[in-house]
């Protein structure tokens, strides 16, 4: 029987969209009515980004602040599963997606429904997805499965190439040398296999078992040092985004930002790292098990 399927999303460089082409594409395949509902904001973001206008919108981001968006309209009143695409900016959901979670039109048809979220991400995942848990808690809504795909490569490697690709919109090798930036084709292509575990579930009419599986077959990954550095960086990051928030004047605050992220990156967080692995990681396997548990599941 042909099952009712909300996909709602925004997407700047329209990785997004391709990566929600090839998940959904076997849903489509098995007769399903899949209704793509891409979201725009009323006062767009430039793309590719200036420095400036990247890092003014932290503040807001990291707080949550939402973004009117461009009149939209939904076919129904409910359906049989909302498929939400997501992107983390500065550790959190970005704004278009927190305002997305948060317009009256959604909420309304988030209660009582299963929820997939999927993403793809430079690599830090983590926060924002643990906030926009809490969001479709509030609304009621049934996560019922969670796919986060990522660019593979180093973190000092990814971070050039994302920032060549922001601030260039060339989703091409720098110099020739780089990798290619963002999530690799091979994988925004094998989606259709979540794609496709997503709809068995879909036809049983049962989610039990769902995140387990996709967590099989990596669709979702915690590594340890990702997490590390995120659950630091996302403290610091609100400290930063409370103290901007309240100037008047926050240019040269946001300068300053920009400067401690660099050094964090390149400096502090291969220090900090070092000496957890030496003196903290080895007597904490429990606990780091519990908490890619926690990350890579849906509760």
């Amino acid at each position: 029987m042909s099952k009712k399927i909300l996909v709602i999303y925004y997407t700047q460089s329209g990785q997004l969209e391709d990566i929600l082409s090839h998940f959904t594409a076997p849903l489509v395949e098995a007769g399903n009515t899949v209704e793509k509902v891409r979201v725009h904001v009323a006062k767009d973001y430039p793309f590719p980004w200036t420095g400036k206008d990247f890092f003014a919108v932290m503040p807001d981001c990291v707080l949550s602040v939402p973004t009117e968006l461009k009149p939209f309209q939904l076919k129904e009143s409910k359906y049989d599963l909302v498929i939400f695409g997501y992107q983390a900016w500065f550790l959190s959901p970005s704004i278009p997606a927190n305002s997305i979670l948060n317009h009256p039109l959604v909420k309304a048809v988030l209660k009582d429904t299963p929820v997939v979220t999927i993403t793809g991400a430079r690599n830090m995942w983590i926060s924002a997805m643990e906030r926009i848990k809490k969001i479709l808690k509030h609304s009621e809504a049934k996560l019922v499965g969670s796919i986060s795909l990522v660019d593979k490569h180093h973190n000092v490697i990814s971070f050039i190439t994302i920032f060549y690709w922001m601030f260039k919109g060339k989703k091409e090798r720098l110099l020739n040398l780089f990798p290619k930036p963002g999530v690799a084709d091979a994988d925004i292509a094998g989606t259709s296999v979540y794609g496709s575990t997503v709809q068995k579930y879909l036809t049983n009419q049962s989610w039990d078992g769902l995140q387990n599986e996709l967590i099989q077959q990596k669709a979702i990954e915690v590594k340890y040092s990702l997490m590390f550095i995120e659950s630091k960086a996302s403290k610091i990051f609100a400290i930063w985004a409370n103290i901007i928030a309240k100037k008047k004047k926050k240019t040269a605050w946001l300068v300053a930002f920009k400067y401690y992220l660099l050094i964090a990156l390149f400096i502090a967080a291969p220090i900090i790292l070092t000496v957890d692995f030496i003196f903290f990681k080895p007597f904490l396997s429990g606990r780091i098990k519990k908490q890619k548990e926690q990350y890579s599941g849906i509760n």
